[in-house]
């Protein structure tokens, strides 16, 4: 056990290996600091967490250091004293603060960091109101050639080099560097190899100025304005933790939320920037009913009674050939309605796991220069592209004893076996067409055909009800990532003024006269499903639960 004095304040640590700054924070004391960050290297560069620092003897005296430290490189243990409130340690943060602004430009009305900058935010809180500075600033040119989804604002950089420290240690390609000595010092690219890797995007949030900024969000909203949401990364099996950030309820970025359990502080490029069909005009937004040789949009009241009354009949026909493909895009919430309504249709209706979309193989990080991965692993991107694969899964297990796959599915419509298929879609856009022709030639053989998805497919054409899906970003719920962590999804925008969300559809095709509710429903999923018992008092918490190994 390990006591520490923080503004004469004992703090227990325990064992842990902390450094001063975290140490601090057990406390509930915050030491600013700009360069360091829990999952890079150590450089103590910035000198912004400058803390005096000393040791309690065994017979209660203090002997504190000559000089003030920086809490970032400084070792917290048994004993150890940390003032953050002197006049010497208040002083070292102002002139801290005094230096790093001495070249940056009064860009704060047009930099897209204000209002989430450090620098203003440890101006206001530790610094001067006033500059001493008289001479011309240092004003290097702006580097949009950074790369394909970065720009450089040189003028702004305090040479934190948290970007530098990240693409060695964390993504491994090396790309930026630190060019030039002392007053000249700047961030650039190592020749020829602009910032392209499939994890650069994590620079921007890594910078704690407005430095380097994503190309893709450039200009587009002020922070303030944007409602931000916890939920899940929907791009591959990882099922990195994230933050949606919306305004009138159009998505305009993604960034990483930082989870132990899932992915850690990051996350990849693929995910953060495949928002666009969130907010794509393209998308399907009202429900269509075949009507004679074309179909017509209807109200959902008219769909959803006709379509309850159609898969009865056929359920009452043939049991076994009442089929519903369940996309591992649905939440966990979801997809045990759908089994359970069609279950309640007849016993024996089929349930399969619908397409499961993998590209190569997990690629691990770091690399090292030829792209080779390096040990230890700090993060992964799955092959398998979807999120909640394992989840419905273990519903299908549980409904219907087995795992069929989207295949098995397709075997029994191509052989007329099927009289009815609800078929669930939600894939996004840049896995391509996950209908090809020749399975939508199968699908024409279905008699009662009900697609819902969130695009306009071939399988369409011969559909009798196509249905609007819902993306991640508009529904509540969980998934379940790859090693069995379940995490709570949350609605950051609606999906339009005549859509539906996937679990709303299958609670009014199940009559239950409620809106859609997720921890409801995953107390009810708990209750039902042994492999979701620890869901059972439906609450998640920002850092999930795990069920599996």
């Amino acid at each position: 056990m390990a006591i520490l004095y923080v503004n004469d304040k004992p703090v227990d640590i325990g064992s842990e290996r902390l450094n001063v700054i975290q140490a601090a924070g057990r406390a509930g004391v915050f030491i600013p600091h700009y360069c360091w960050h829990p999952a890079l290297s150590v450089v103590a560069s910035c000198r912004m967490c400058l803390v005096e620092v000393g040791e309690k003897k065994p017979d209660g005296t203090v002997a504190m250091q000559p000089r003030v430290v920086p809490g970032c490189q400084t070792p917290a243990k048994d004993g150890t004293v940390i003032v953050t409130t002197s006049a010497r340690a208040q002083g070292a943060q102002q002139q801290t603060l005094e230096s790093l602004l001495l070249n940056h430009p009064l860009d704060c009305p047009v930099c897209d960091k204000a209002g989430e900058c450090l620098l203003q935010d440890f101006s206001y809180r530790y610094g001067k109101s006033t500059s001493r500075m008289i001479d011309e600033k240092n004003q290097p040119p702006n580097k949009d050639y950074i790369g394909e989804h970065i720009a450089l604002f040189a003028d702004r950089c305090i040479m934190c080099s948290r970007c530098v420290r990240f693409t060695r240690e964390v993504s491994g390609k090396a790309e930026l560097q630190v060019i030039s000595r002392g007053h000249h010092s700047e961030i650039d690219i190592f020749p020829g190899e602009p910032l392209n890797n499939k994890l650069a995007g994590n620079v921007v949030d890594l910078c704690p100025v407005g430095a380097l900024c994503s190309k893709d969000f450039l200009y587009k909203q002020r922070v303030w304005f944007l409602k931000s949401k916890n939920s899940v990364c929907p791009e591959c099996s990882t099922g990195c933790s994230i933050h949606v950030d919306a305004n009138k309820d159009i998505v305009y970025r993604l960034r990483p939320r930082e989870n132990p359990r899932a992915q850690g502080h990051f996350m990849c490029d693929e995910g953060r920037f495949d928002i666009g069909y969130i907010n794509a005009r393209a998308r399907l937004k009202e429900p269509l009913s075949r009507q004679k040789d074309k179909q017509v949009a209807a109200s959902w009241e008219s769909v959803i009674s006709r379509l309850r009354i159609d898969l009865l009949d056929a359920a009452r026909r043939e049991g076994k050939g009442v089929a519903a493909v369940l996309s591992p895009y649905l939440t966990c919430e979801e997809a045990y309605l759908l089994a359970k309504f069609m279950k309640g249709l007849s016993p024996e209706a089929r349930l399969y796991l619908g397409w499961v979309p993998v590209e190569g193989e997990d690629d691990t990080y770091p690399k090292d220069r030829k792209g080779r991965p390096l040990q230890p692993v700090k993060f992964t991107i799955r092959a398998e592209k979807c999120p909640n694969r394992r989840g419905v899964e273990e519903i299908l297990k549980h409904f219907h004893g087995e795992v069929l796959y989207f295949d098995r599915a397709l075997e029994a419509a191509g052989a007329g076996e099927m009289q009815a298929l609800y078929l669930t879609g939600g894939y996004p856009p840049r896995l391509g067409e996950w209908l090809p022709a020749p399975v939508v030639e199968k699908l024409t053989k279905v008699p009662l055909l009900v697609v819902q998805d969130m695009f306009t497919s071939a399988a369409q054409s011969s559909a009798k009800y196509v249905l609007p899906a819902s993306s991640f970003a508009e529904k509540d719920g969980c998934f379940v990532n790859h090693a069995g962590l379940a995490q709570a999804i949350h609605w950051a925008v609606r999906p339009g003024v005549l859509a539906r969300t996937d679990g709303q559809i299958l609670l009014d095709l199940m009559e239950r006269r409620e809106l859609m509710h997720a921890e409801t429903l995953r107390k009810d999923l708990g209750a039902e499903v042994p492999f979701f018992a620890p869901l059972k008092d439906g609450v998640l918490g920002d850092l999930g639960i795990r069920l599996a190994v």
